[in-house]
């Protein structure tokens, strides 16, 4: 009897261990779809171009300047699409800095669906490399926000640029599992996105930005992570939270000092 007890709950585990194992990504990834005839508004300088992936294209933005400094490669948070994060463009004019901004499979316009870590990170690779040839020899900014930090990391760490700026970094998904799901095994995680592995790895100067109440992605993660790389600049906003860093003002003119930097 007493087995029989144990046994039901057990089971009961086992099938949402192995539901998490299957579905993560639909806890990782809220992508919202945008029609294909979807239009920008955003100035002529704004022009939309496609990043073709195997077994998908992926949709960016690329606000392209007469004579820019430099670009910013920005890589957005879990959720939304480029109608929502493409919403600034007058601070990167006024800043003269293109900016280049892709959705992740499956989110906007982009095709296909995320799988792996590994696809993710390739994705990013092979975004990043339809553009770089155009701003050789001129500053190169890899933006972070959010979900995006982890793979910011994993790409500043390979190509070094002039500024990498990771705003509510997490240390790794491992660490944000046992934050938000402790009873999950780590093992099960196919995301780990290990940021604190890679983020010394990264010797150019290098930007954290956090939000001190925010209670998605605790600002000690910033704070773990600037341990780890020494050269870092960690910025923390008193009474900021995850969602609202970019209404900060200090926030702002913090990046637009470091992007007009010589």
């Amino acid at each position: 009897m007493l087995w029989s007890w144990l046994l039901v709950p057990l089971g009961l585990y086992g099938l949402l261990i192995a539901g998490l194992w299957w579905r993560q990504e639909a806890l990782l990834f809220l992508p919202q779809r945008l029609a294909a005839d979807h239009r920008f508004n955003l100035g002529p300088d704004v022009v939309e171009t496609w990043v073709d992936v195997p077994g998908a294209r992926l949709h960016a933005l690329h606000l392209k300047l007469p004579q820019p400094r430099g670009v910013v490669f920005y890589l957005h948070g879990n959720a939304g699409n480029l109608q929502s994060w493409f919403i600034n463009p007058d601070f990167y004019r006024r800043a003269n800095i293109d900016l280049f901004m892709i959705d992740f499979r499956g989110y906007g316009k982009s095709t296909g669906r995320i799988q792996s870590q590994a696809q993710l990170l390739d994705d990013t690779r092979a975004a990043w490399a339809s553009v770089q040839a155009q701003y050789a020899g001129q500053r190169r900014v890899i933006y972070g926000r959010s979900l995006g930090t982890g793979l910011a990391a994993v790409l500043a760490a390979e190509i070094q640029p002039e500024l990498t700026v990771l705003v509510s970094p997490y240390q790794s998904m491992l660490a944000m599992a046992k934050l938000h799901y402790p009873f999950v095994p780590s093992a099960v995680l196919r995301y780990p996105l290990r940021t604190d592995e890679v983020i010394g790895r990264i010797k150019t100067p290098l930007l954290l930005v956090h939000g001190e109440v925010d209670d998605l992605i605790p600002a000690q993660h910033s704070v773990a992570l600037k341990a780890l790389a020494p050269q870092a600049e960690l910025l923390l906003l008193p009474g900021v939270g995850h969602g609202d860093i970019q209404d900060s003002k200090r926030y702002l003119d913090t990046l637009a000092r470091a992007y007009t930097a010589p």
